[in-house]
């Protein structure tokens, strides 16, 4: 947080608009939709929200199939189920982590034959590293299956010089406290569909009606954005840059620091890609290195540094056991080797430096 999320704020404040709507809401929507490059951005309460409506605009319920990535954080899989919908999960590609476009390709085939192709395939751009966003985008428009990208890890990213969340029918993007901006909770749906999004304000706002009374032509759901948190927003947009450098400056000093010790492993960014690496991840062969991800990160926690283990896949998690999953071995092996170190935009040398001291002094804490 800074001296213009504050002034923002302040202002929201002073207008006395607190309302779940207002000025804030309008502008941060507006300047959200011209950073992305899109027609239109509606603001809402979360990330979850957003990706709750994208399933209902697009009438997806009972009896409708969803391809969605094994590897990723339970609120992309989890409106899927809120719908009544039924959940494919996909393993990821090594060379991204997202989901695997060979086995897509593999699962529309036989899908195209039967007949019964997916009302959605969900697509998540995870710890800010675009996916194989146009093999995958290639994919649905050959088989006539709707792309919804899941971008709340990676605002900012860009994939061939484009925002990822802008290739989809719908993009989804999160401003949870943790996220590369934030507006303390918070999420986005965009589309150049302006019909769609504004679709997505009346049902964000209980689908009540224009007009002094409270009539409603659908059933609606409590999900806009604050006036004062939209505020907060506009103030943190206008560093996304600078927050954007940040992240990948600290993943850059990581692998310097780190990248030379055996068993130790980055992901590797494509040359047409600019990741945001909102979270930075590396990975531990502990065979090699000497010593397990939960030995370093309980190595680090001894010195009060928070660091943490990967997404536990969707397929391995009790609710969604039962759900039919495509391949597995990639991203139980993330799982498996996988750690997010400190990843702040506020990180300094010094804080890394320390971090990956630890580290280095965890080799040969196995057995």
């Amino acid at each position: 947080m800074g001296a213009t999320e504050r002034r923002l704020l302040l202002e929201a404040f002073d207008s006395n608009w607190i309302a779940p709507l207002g000025p804030q809401v309008d502008a941060f929507e507006a300047e959200c939709a011209a950073y992305l490059e899109v027609e239109d951005a509606a603001a809402l309460s979360s990330g979850t929200a957003a990706i709750h409506l994208a399933f209902l605009l697009l009438h997806i319920g009972p009896g409708d199939r969803v391809y969605a990535p094994s590897f990723t954080f339970c609120a992309s899989v989890n409106p899927i189920l809120y719908v009544g919908a039924t959940p494919i999960l996909i393993d990821s590609d090594p060379d991204t982590w997202g989901m695997d476009p060979n086995l897509l390709a593999e699962a529309l085939e036989q899908d195209s034959r039967r007949g019964t192709l997916p009302k959605a395939v969900l697509l998540v751009h995870i710890y800010g590293q675009a996916s194989k966003l146009e093999e995958i985008s290639m994919l649905c428009e050959k088989y006539g299956v709707t792309l919804i990208e899941d971008a709340a890890e990676a605002l900012g990213t860009r994939h061939r010089g484009k925002h990822v969340g802008t290739t989809g029918y719908l993009g989804l993007f999160s401003f949870n406290g943790n996220k590369i901006i934030t507006t303390s909770g918070g999420g986005l749906l965009v589309s150049n569909d302006k019909a769609l999004v504004a679709q997505a304000r009346h049902l964000a706002s209980q689908a009540r009606i224009p007009g002094a009374g409270y009539e409603h032509d659908a059933l609606g759901y409590n999900y806009r954005l604050s006036n004062l948190l939209a505020a907060v927003g506009r103030g943190q947009l206008q560093g996304i840059e600078e927050r954007v450098a940040a992240r990948r400056a600290n993943f850059e000093d990581y692998r310097a620091r780190l990248g030379d010790l055996p068993g130790i492993s980055f992901l590797q960014e494509p040359e047409s890609d600019r990741g945001t690496h909102w979270l930075s991840v590396m990975q531990v062969q502990p065979e090699v290195f000497g010593a397990t991800p939960e030995d370093i990160r309980l190595a680090l926690e001894k010195e009060n540094i928070e660091s943490r283990p990967l997404w536990m896949p969707m397929h391995l998690q009790p609710v969604f056991r039962e759900a039919k999953m495509l391949g597995g071995k990639v991203c139980e092996e993330l799982f498996r080797t996988g750690l997010c170190l400190p990843s702040g935009s506020a990180l300094r040398a010094e804080d890394r430096e320390r971090v990956a001291a630890v580290v280095r002094s965890s080799a040969g804490l196995l057995g």
